[in-house]
């Protein structure tokens, strides 16, 4: 039998409760799944690549424990289907919150398409208690002193606080 193995990217400035939500429910899929941390510092990112390696690693512990597959988390600095190849995906995983994201999200699915026909991109909604939040918002809120521990998990809330403060 072929292993299924996918991809999930992303920037995970800082990792949310609905990245771990879209991550749960891709590892029940597959019987390996990659999380794969882009460097993408267009996007003035607050923790360094490889802290967000290891800040996704150890919340993504538990859920690969759970669904009782492998669970890989690796950065990547490539075209997006390149690491795909590479790490022997077959599927990108991609979450959808709103409208506005399906519109890049489906030309990017097009584009990488295009690239390699035999990956398969495979949309997941996020859940209804997930769909507001994102990494950006997240970012904005705790910056200002607001509470977003219901956005993260309590580790990724944590660190976060003490990079803003300047405790990290």
């Amino acid at each position: 039998m072929i292993e299924r193995v996918a991809l999930y990217p992303g920037t995970f400035d800082p990792i949310t409760n609905g990245h771990i939500d879209i991550i749960t429910r891709a590892a029940k899929l597959v019987d390996r799944l990659v999380i794969g941390v882009a460097v993408n510092v267009g996007k003035g990112p607050i923790f360094s690549l490889e802290e967000r390696v290891a800040l996704v690693q150890a919340e993504v512990e538990p859920v690969a424990k759970k669904a009782g597959i492998e669970v890989e988390v690796r950065p990547f600095s490539t075209l997006l289907i390149d690491f795909a190849k590479d790490v022997g995906a077959r599927m990108i995983f991609r979450g959808l919150r709103a409208v506005s994201d399906f519109d890049y999200e489906f030309q990017m699915a097009g584009m990488n398409y295009r690239l390699d026909s035999e990956i398969e991109t495979v949309f997941l909604m996020a859940s209804e208690r997930h769909q507001f939040i994102s990494s950006r918002f997240v970012k904005d809120i705790a910056s200002f002193g607001g509470d977003i521990s219901s956005f993260v998990p309590k580790l990724t809330n944590e660190k976060t606080q003490a990079k803003l403060k300047g405790n990290a």
